[in-house]
């Protein structure tokens, strides 16, 4: 419900995205094996229909599209037909591109709400354009990290360039992408992959644990270590940390790194065995790459700081070129697929494919969606998947190293994912590979934390009395001496504060005063405290003076209450005694009569009383005895009135009148009144809207809205 609701917000039709889900999960049902000819078999024809049917394309269309390929041979076309592997690796690429490009959409029509301009419409074929380039989309479903950015970083530019108004809205977007740069971000990561076999996908995910420890590395024990020896502060806790910068090298050096040499491989369209030759070759003297055992030609081994990892590289050449076939995109031409939203999804490679007559003409496009510019610099695809997954890898460290970053670190209970099972070995491995250990030593022992002096002062001088502060930029190192001291002395006097079982010791650097975790945490504490008395101070104080300002009021106010509930009560207590008197020399016949009706019921519809309109007791005591009424007992309610009236004159009963529709309105029973009949009205029925029928000697009880008055009764 909340995706349907997001999805209608972001305009893009929540059933359109559930339609090409399902064709992606029926894919998987889909297998293609070698026949007796030379086409391929299918094992899942069914499924294939129906992955059509979601597609909106023709079932043989999409089979020829997944094991029909066109090469282009020095000009000249040839069609050929894919062996069953071949079939197998178009369907996942179809599958791929689908997932990918939908989560894509989604992406960049939320991030383009964000953006100064950005109008909400409707899907379009030309609304693909700068998706590759996009640094905060995200990569392909194998890189299993998500990064949601809640931010405004880049503002559109309106006007036209070079005139007036244009350098304006130039320097508002400034405006408005400064002011707006804050953002929240969640790095969700599924940790370190172990599979067997690994691929390429894992050893891209196994590289973003790499780089992520090694940022985790750097921010927490690093940088603190680093920043005491700068300042000649001496810290007695020392932490002896795993530097995984060797291993990160060896993946994506620049040069030689295993993604770049996969790369060039892929471009001279090598193979698997000739890449682990030259892999082995380049490092054979890296302490970090292992040959596993047994040996094969297609598999080599990499030192994780979370263990060993066997890679198979089959399939690395194939995976990292990240290719579709022109053949089966223009199976989603507007021509030839009815569903909308599968065109759009391939709008910028049908719109580089349909620029020329030939279709299909032995091109390839990349899985993830790519930009009609790069779409236009030639046949091939511009950029691997090694490629774009290093960019946005380089995108999400620059924006993590300007953040603050706050680590959660999950532990997995049991390697076999089971409920209920703690293994304490598994446990053990992982607490060891994330230096978990060695960061709580640093918390407990150490310096973690380090602020600049201003910074300090402008967070903690409320701890200090305001009259000692000296409050310049000369003084700072001043300042915090003496906020400091307060500190020592409410750690003196409050024991609550000194039951902390971390040290709470600090020392003041050349720039900055650095702090452990327990004198951060008995700092926090306090300045809440001291927030908190402040405001229990300004609120007492104000609501002292708003209640001191307003007695005077209240006081009168009361005095006059007080007297009229006196002479209220002594006017009640005398028509007491006047009531019990008349009451006396009253006739029997009055009080049966004047008991023998029910006191009336509201009428309904009228409003309750307004509790807070006053009574003047006076005037209502004033008017009974005028009246002659007790103010304990009710009125008498008059009797019904013998008579109707209509316009002028008054009409007496019998009357006669006419039925505006059937009673009853089923026309059930044996006494039915038809509509047009002429009936007499012998009188007013004791029910409520209701008028007494005479009829065959029958008495009928009819509402008054089934009757028309004709004007023949006895006139009054």
């Amino acid at each position: 419900m909340c995706f349907n609701v997001l999805a209608g917000v972001l305009g893009i039709p929540f059933l359109d995205v559930v339609r090409v889900l399902a064709a992606v999960l029926l894919l998987g049902n889909v297998q293609f094996v070698d026949g007796q000819g030379l086409e391929v078999d299918v094992k899942g024809d069914v499924e294939l229909k129906a992955v059509a049917n979601l597609l909106g394309v023709s079932n043989v269309a999409l089979f020829r599209g997944l094991t029909y390929r066109t090469h282009n041979a020095r000009g000249q076309l040839v069609k050929s037909v894919c062996d069953a592997n071949m079939s197998n690796m178009t369907r996942d690429s179809l599958a791929k591109a689908l997932y990918c490009r939908t989560v894509a959409t989604i992406v960049r029509r939320a991030n383009s709400l964000k953006r100064l301009g950005s109008t909400l419409g409707t899907l379009s074929s030309d609304s693909n354009e700068s998706v590759h380039n996009q640094a905060e989309v995200g990569t392909t479903f194998m890189f299993k990290t998500i990064f949601l950015q809640v931010a405004s970083q880049h503002a559109s530019t309106i006007g036209t360039a070079g005139s007036k108004s244009s350098k304006s809205m130039t320097a508002l977007n400034n405006a408005v992408r400064h002011a707006t740069d804050g953002f929240i971000g969640i790095l969700d990561m599924f940790g370190f992959e172990d599979p067997k076999p690994s691929q390429l996908e894992h050893l891209c995910i196994n590289l973003c644990a790499e780089t992520m420890q090694h940022f985790y590395n750097t921010h927490i024990f690093k940088s603190s270590i680093e920043s005491c020896r700068d300042e000649g502060i001496h810290c007695e806790v020392e932490v002896d940390y795993v530097d995984n910068v060797p291993c990160i090298d060896l993946i994506s050096s620049l040069r030689t790194g295993l993604l770049s040499m996969l790369d060039v491989e892929c471009s001279i369209r090598g193979t698997a065995e000739s890449y682990i030759a030259k892999v082995k070759v380049q490092h054979k003297q890296n302490p970090r790459l292992f040959e596993p055992k047994p040996l094969e030609p297609r598999t080599f081994g990499i030192q994780h700081f979370a263990g060993r990892v066997v890679y198979d590289a089959s399939d690395f050449l194939d995976t990292n070129k990240d290719v579709v076939p022109d053949d089966l995109v223009a199976v989603f031409h507007k021509h030839m697929c009815n569903f909308g939203f599968a065109t759009h999804l391939f709008g910028s490679e049908l719109k580089a494919l349909y620029s020329v007559e030939t279709v299909p003409r032995g091109v390839s496009f990349r899985i993830s969606p790519t930009s009609h510019t790069d779409l236009l610099n030639g046949d091939e695809p511009v950029s691997t998947l090694t490629q774009d997954f290093h960019t946005r890898l380089d995108n999400l460290l620059r924006t993590l190293v300007h953040a603050r970053p706050h680590f959660v670190r999950c532990l997995r209970s049991n390697s076999a994912e089971t409920p209920g099972r703690f293994d304490r070995g598994t446990v053990m491995r992982q607490i060891r590979s994330l230096q978990v250990l060695e960061t709580v030593n640093l918390m407990a022992g150490g310096y973690p934390h380090r602020m600049r002096f201003k910074a300090f002062n402008v967070r903690y001088r409320l701890l200090a009395p305001f009259s000692k502060l000296r409050r310049i930029d000369d003084k700072a190192i001043e300042d915090c001496h003496l906020i400091l001291q307060c500190l020592q002395q409410a750690m003196e006097e409050q024991p609550k504060l000194q039951q902390s079982t971390v040290s709470t010791s600090w020392a003041l650097g050349k720039r900055h005063i650095f702090l452990s975790e327990g004198a951060r945490q008995q700092l926090e504490m306090l300045r809440a405290a001291t927030r908190h008395q402040g405001a229990v101070l300004i609120q007492s104080t104000w609501r002292g003076w708003r209640v001191r300002r307003r007695w005077p009021a209240l006081r009168r106010s009361l005095e006059l209450q007080q007297a009229a509930s006196n002479t209220a009560t002594a006017t009640t207590q005398q028509t007491r005694s006047t009531t019990a008197a008349k009451t006396t020399t009253t006739s029997a016949t009055t009080t049966t009569s004047s008991s023998a009706r029910p006191r009336p019921q509201p009428i309904a519809g009228t409003p309750p009383p307004d509790p807070n309109e006053k009574c003047d007791q006076k005037m209502i005591q004033q008017t009974c005895t005028l009246f002659g009424l007790d103010l304990e007992r009710p009125p008498p309610v008059p009797p019904s009135r013998p008579y109707t009236v209509t316009g002028n004159t008054k009409l007496g009963y019998p009357q006669t009148r006419v039925m505006k529709m059937p009673f009853p309105e089923d026309a059930s029973g044996d006494n039915v009144l038809l509509k047009g009949e002429t009936v007499l009205v012998i009188g007013a029925s004791q029910r409520r809207g209701h008028l007494v029928v005479e009829h065959n000697n029958i008495n009928l009880h009819v509402p008054f809205q089934f009757l028309e008055l004709k004007p023949v009764g006895v006139s009054i």
